[in-house]
């Protein structure tokens, strides 16, 4: 597919996110002085909006890139979402042609002599907590794709509980072109999501998947068109802030841990799952409004 850049508008619905208005304002502004080059704000673009925190990155001239500032800030700001009861769903997304095209190595922290360990440490420190960060994130995590997702970029759309893709987005295992071995639970997630030999394929030939081969594959949810991306994460978002938060808290806990544990374990725990929901509130009243025939409306508690 091409990685040509593409402008996204809907003439159905003129609505911005308001991270994508942010970007917009902030590059169209008339006499505004320009951010700092390093200013973190303006490379990860944060903002909740009807329930739903959007996270943004913003450095397309690196196609989106991560340094370890940049990390740490969308890990704080996961952190932040599953904590915050005003939250209820979270979009992670891009700016222009990239999702993200990995880690930005030059972009580290000063580093002294490399001792025995520092590399495995770095990647437990690093990669891995991003990854963790979305898998553990108490709240429903969409990823909406823009681009190209290599690497780190696109682990970190496979960890998402639901993922978008424009039909111009790419996902690529690009570290065995570079003699690497897969981080940020590559190895992991890739397996469970598609199964080994699939997984496999991906990850020793390094070969590009476009949107369409990864949505056959299951990496994917739904493909569409560039123009659309921000419109169907906008509406998938906002439906997901409006259902029962901690049943979908609780049932993501339950999917997520299924593929390692056993069938004795993973009835235990959906059985204890039902026994916590059944004194939320959300759960009352998803009742009540079956027993009264009328739509339930959730609060998130």
């Amino acid at each position: 597919m091409s990685d040509s850049p593409r402008e996204s508008s809907d003439s159905s619905d003129t609505r911005e996110s308001p991270t994508f208005r942010k970007s917009r304002e902030t590059r169209e502004s008339p006499g505004s002085p320009e951010l700092p080059e390093k200013s973190l704000d303006s490379l990860i673009l944060h903002a909740t909006d009807n329930a739903v925190s959007w996270i943004t990155l913003n450095r397309p001239e690196a196609m989106n890139a991560l340094t370890w500032d940049q990390r740490e800030r969308v890990i704080a700001l996961l952190a932040e979402a599953s904590a915050d009861p005003g939250v209820r769903a979270v979009v992670i997304t891009a700016t222009g042609r990239g999702f993200c095209a990995g880690a930005d190595l030059r972009g580290g922290p000063p580093a002294g002599e490399r001792v025995a360990g520092d590399v495995a440490r770095t990647i437990r420190l690093g990669a891995q907590r991003l990854i963790a960060a979305v898998l553990d994130c108490e709240k429903p995590v969409i990823a909406a794709v823009n681009g190209t997702a290599a690497g780190i970029g696109a682990h970190l759309a496979f960890a998402c509980d639901l993922v978008l893709a424009a039909d111009s987005a790419r996902f690529i295992e690009v570290f065995v072109r570079r003699g690497l071995v897969p981080d940020g639970g590559g190895a992991y997630l890739l397996p469970r999501l598609i199964g080994p030999q699939r997984a496999k394929e991906l990850m020793f030939f390094g070969d590009a998947l476009t949107a369409a081969d990864a949505e056959r594959l299951g990496l994917v949810n739904r493909v569409v068109p560039p123009e659309e991306l921000e419109k169907t994460a906008r509406e998938w978002s906002e439906r997901l802030a409006a259902g029962p938060t901690r049943a979908l808290a609780l049932t993501k806990q339950l999917v997520n841990a299924s593929l390692d544990t056993d069938r004795t374990a993973a009835f235990a725990a959906e059985a204890a799952a039902q026994e916590i929901n059944m004194t939320t509130a959300d759960a009352n009243e998803g009742v009540a409004s079956f027993v009264e025939r009328r739509s339930p409306q959730y609060k998130g508690r």
